[in-house]
């Protein structure tokens, strides 16, 4: 006769304090502090800030001016053309650089190495050589003004570091893989479509954050190349509100603030991923 076992209820697995824990509690005090003092400026009066030192802890009382001098400034559109000119420029940078990269690693050819070659010099030119060359040839294309021209800078700039950072992730896939699919007739493009891609994806995810983030904060062509406000990107608004003898401390730092979280917490979403993507073909066994 079987006896009736009682299930047991399962046991709550508490993490167990560590002392590199007191170690890095510093490290993250550090570096949050900036923000947290970004914070408690921006609800700081700006005779208070003038007067007297400021204080450690934020005072809500001035929540309701603040919201008054943001609702002066257009927030919605700056954050719309920043996100419209990240992620065209991390969707076409990656795309671009998984096809370069699948070429450059796969395919035997005269001049690979030379072509890997460029692409790693041009980042040792400094941006702002480029700039009167590029807004001269823009401006015969009727690209200035215009928010794809800067997608199209920016991939200028983010394609080499998104091939090689792809090219790591495909050097690590054994061919086999690709001999297999070959043999079900699947046409090249198919393989790094539907096998490869699905296997770098922590590579492809890197270059996509790295080449959005660099979109996000670009200043120097934004600046340049836009002149309608109603274009401009959050990081040339807020030059713009520096520059202005009207604007108070606290709106400068809000609009900061505001303009780092985006940032922030996506890259707190997708860090392992991102650093999965950077040590891809690190160590190969």
């Amino acid at each position: 006769m079987s006896t009736l076992r009682i299930p047991q209820p399962s046991r709550i697995r508490v993490p167990r304090f560590r002392p590199i824990y007191l170690a890095v509690i510093p490290i993250v005090v550090v570096i949050g502090f900036p923000l947290y003092w970004m914070f408690d400026t921006a609800l700081t009066s700006s005779a208070t800030l003038y007067i007297k030192p400021q204080s450690f802890l934020p005072s809500f009382n001035t929540f309701h001016s603040l919201g008054a001098g943001l609702g002066e400034i257009q927030l919605g559109s700056m954050f719309a053309n920043s996100a419209f000119i990240a992620i065209g420029t991390a969707v076409l940078s990656v795309f671009l650089g998984l096809n370069t990269a699948y070429a450059l690693s796969r395919f035997e050819f005269r001049g690979r190495g030379i072509i890997s070659l460029l692409l790693f010099a041009t980042q040792m030119v400094p941006e702002g050589i480029y700039l009167i060359p590029i807004y001269t040839l823009f401006l015969s294309v009727g690209l200035v003004d215009n928010l794809w021209g800067l997608v199209l800078v920016n991939v200028s700039f983010t394609l080499p570091v998104s091939t090689f950072i792809i090219k790591a992730g495909i050097d690590m896939i054994p061919f086999e893989i690709e001999e297999a699919a070959r043999i079900d007739n699947c046409p090249r493009f198919g393989i790094l479509m539907t096998v490869l891609v699905p296997l770098i994806v922590p590579s492809i995810a890197s270059a996509a954050v790295l080449a959005g983030f660099s979109a996000w904060g670009e200043l120097m062509f934004a600046s340049t190349f836009l002149t309608d406000q109603g274009k401009w990107p959050a990081s040339v608004q807020l030059e713009q509100l520096v520059s202005n003898p009207e604007a108070t401390i606290p709106i400068v730092m809000a609009v900061s603030l505001l303009y780092s979280l985006p940032a922030i917490v996506f890259f707190l979403i997708v860090q392992r991923r991102i650093v999965a993507g950077l040590t891809a073909g690190a160590v190969k066994g």
